[in-house]
Formats: structure tokens, sequence, C-alpha cells
């Protein structure tokens, strides 16, 4: 059965459209399914980055700032993120991490949700949200005087009301790999007169997004995962244009005034999407990213979107193939309207088991205590890659004492 699987693989390799992105990755003889905590290097990085740390900074040192673009690097960076989450130019900024922009964006949700009317006190968000994006919120609703509102996506709907001031949602559920109906939850939102903030940390390069298209009115992401941007890699904050003449910051920087070199002591906010800034940016990770984002280009969401399901649709076949029965369970959804671009297997021995699978080369990770998380990044992984990792899995828990 496995020689089935191995031929099958080898005729869908060979027919995958995005085969040759491969090559502009440095990667090992290994299996690489980790992508959605850390994308692999692409393998021209390292030069541009040698180029804006001798020359840039060597050489030029202050005056990179406008000779080398670092000044308008957030705005021009955010430019080339935006076709891949569906946004028009001039509505993405890239700095800090995702933390501070959902800190900023939840506040000035709030903020606009008041302009509205009063008595909009409570914020809504995914009660299976990443932990600081929960973390993150709850601080932004004691200093605006909201309460926070815990609730699972699929029952947004019932709970939003005329108290609603926002809400924060995930697009792709970090555990489970579950994804959203960002379309018509953003609807029901505005239905209820609130504002929508969305986390595209495991969406964003692994599918289509359509901030513009849908109404969705702030966002945020980090760029390390599907985007390659490399660790600790800068985030962005998406405001939709609309908002962006009453988009209020709860973190209102020198780098986001006017007249940022006027150093006044009164704060006058600058226009679009440059309101996002706070402080000087962290110019060498936003130029690795910048470098990074040149293997999009050529590349379709679309195609992207069509090799990640029929690679997560593979692997599934293949591990309820080759896996003992009753060792792993899918929490993943099999509806493709549904599932992300990772598969989560919950699995009793998910620690031994994962350790000894990267032992053996195939590198995915674990969120305890019984969960096994296997990210597909479809510039670089094949059906080859999701064959043997499903083998090697099958090997593993053969070898491994049932809990």
């Amino acid at each position: 059965m496995s020689e089935t699987f191995r031929e099958r693989a080898l005729v869908l390799d060979a027919a995958d459209p995005l085969a040759d992105r491969r090559k502009l990755f440095a990667l090992d003889d290994g299996v690489y399914l980790d992508g959605n905590s850390l994308g692999a290097l692409p393998v021209h990085v390292p030069a541009r980055v040698q180029d804006v740390l001798t020359r840039q900074w060597g050489e030029l040192r202050i005056r990179s700032w406008d000779e080398s673009g670092w000044w308008t690097a957030p705005e021009r960076i955010g430019d080339r993120i935006a076709p891949l989450v569906g946004a028009a130019a001039g509505q993405i900024v890239v700095s800090d991490s995702t933390s501070v922009n959902v800190f900023k964006a939840v506040v000035a949700a709030t903020r606009l949700a008041a302009l509205a009317g009063e008595g909009r006190d409570e914020i809504l968000v995914d009660a299976t949200t990443f932990p600081t994006d929960g973390y993150i919120a709850a601080s932004a609703a004691r200093l605006t005087g909201h309460r926070i509102v815990p609730v699972d996506p699929a029952d947004v709907t019932e709970a939003l009301g005329d108290r609603t001031a926002a809400v924060l949602l995930n697009q792709v559920d970090f555990r489970t790999g579950r994804l959203h109906d960002l379309p018509a939850l953003t609807a029901a939102v505005h239905a209820a007169g609130a504002i929508a903030v969305w986390d595209l940390c495991h969406s964003a390069g692994a599918l289509p997004v359509g901030l513009d298209e849908h109404g969705v009115d702030l966002a945020v992401g980090c760029t390390y995962k599907y985007l390659n941007g490399g660790p600790g890699s800068p985030a962005y904050l998406y405001v939709a244009e609309r908002h962006q003449a009453a988009f209020d910051s709860p973190l209102p920087g020198w780098n986001s005034h006017a007249d940022p070199f006027g150093m006044t002591p009164d704060y006058a906010p600058a226009d679009g999407s440059v309101r996002g800034r706070v402080g000087t940016p962290d110019i060498v990770s936003m130029l690795t990213l910048e470098a990074a984002l040149d293997v999009w280009d050529g590349v379709s969401v679309d195609a992207v979107r069509a090799k990640s399901l029929a690679l997560t649709d593979f692997f599934l076949e293949c591990v309820a193939a080759y896996a003992p029965e009753g060792r792993v369970t899918s929490v993943t959804p099999v509806a493709h309207a549904e599932r992300g671009s990772q598969v989560a297997l919950r699995c009793a021995e998910a620690e031994p088991v994962m350790r000894r699978l990267i032992e053996r080369g195939v590198v995915g990770d674990l969120r305890r205590p019984d969960v096994l998380r296997f990210g597909f990044t479809p510039l670089y992984v094949g059906f080859a890659d999701a064959e043997r990792a499903a083998r090697v899995l099958a090997e593993v828990l053969e070898e491994t004492p049932a809990g």
C-alpha cells in the first residue's frame, strides 16, 4: 500500500505548478512541517541582509534613512503584503509585534465604536484564541472600561448585541487548524454595529483572506510563519481606508506624527497607515522580511490554497492508511471551507511521538497535552513530504507503547 501512495505522491509533485518554488528555500533532506511556527529561510536573504549590514549601515550609516529607503520601509513592505491578504495599497503598516498591534487594534476599535454612540462596553474575544491575544484584549478592556466576553467563534452571532463594541477573532485556530468564516462573521459584527478585528497569523500566506472584499475593519498578523520573514520579524497592522481618518492609536509615537522631526509637545497624527507606527522601526528585521517576500513574486494565493488543501487531504489519507488504528485522531475539520493549512492530530503520547519524529527528520510541533501539529507550507512542502511524514509517524506509533 505504501508504494501506491509513494507513486501517487510522485505524480502529484510532477504536476505541481508551485514545485519550482522549493529551490528558493534553504532546506535539508528532512521534512519540514513547522512553517506554521517559523517559515524556512529563502536562500537569497543572507546576501541581502549582508548588504544591509555592511553597506547600508556600515558605509552609508545615517544616510540610509533616506538613501536606502529605511524611513519608508514600514509602508512600502506593507504594500507588498497587501495583495497576499486581499488589501489595496496604503492600508497596511509593518511594525512592532503581533501583540503590540493587537493592543493598538482593540483599543482603536473601541474608540471607533464609541464614535457611533454610547453604551457599547463589551469586547467579544475568541475563547479559543492564542493566549496572548486574550491577555492583550483583557488588558485593553481594563484600560478602556470595557468588559471581556469570551465566546466560541461558532457562537459569535448569538453573542453580539447593542453593547458590543469590538470583536477579536482568529481566522485560523492555532491548535486545530479550523478555519473560521471571516466573511460571514464580519458581516454579523457589522450588522450589530460593532468593529471587526481579525488575527491573520495562521492564514496570511496560506489562503485567500479578502480584507477589502469582506469589509474587515482592522487586522493584525505576524510575518515569520507562512510569510517566511525570519524569527521575530515585525508584524503588521491593517486599517481599512474608511477608518484611517478616525483611527486613534493608543500608542501615539513620534514615528506616527504628522511632523515627526518637528519634535512638538502636542501629538498630531499623520495621514493614512502611518498612524499605525509607534517608534523607530527595527530596520534589520524589517529589511530581512522585505527580501524574504521576493519568493511571492508571481505566485497566486489561489494556487497556494489549492495546493494546501490537496496536501492536507493527501496527508490525512496517508495517515488513515498507515497509522495503527485508534492511535491518532484528526481534530482538523475535513471540510475545505473549515480548514486552514495545518493538520492537528490528537495523540495520547504526543510528546514522545513528536520527539521521535524530529529525530527521524520529520519536524512538526505539538500543543500540550496531546496535539501533534503539522503545518503545510505550499511554497516548499511537496506530496512526497506528506507521504513520508505519515509513513514515519506510523512507524513511530508502532514503536511507542500506547498510553
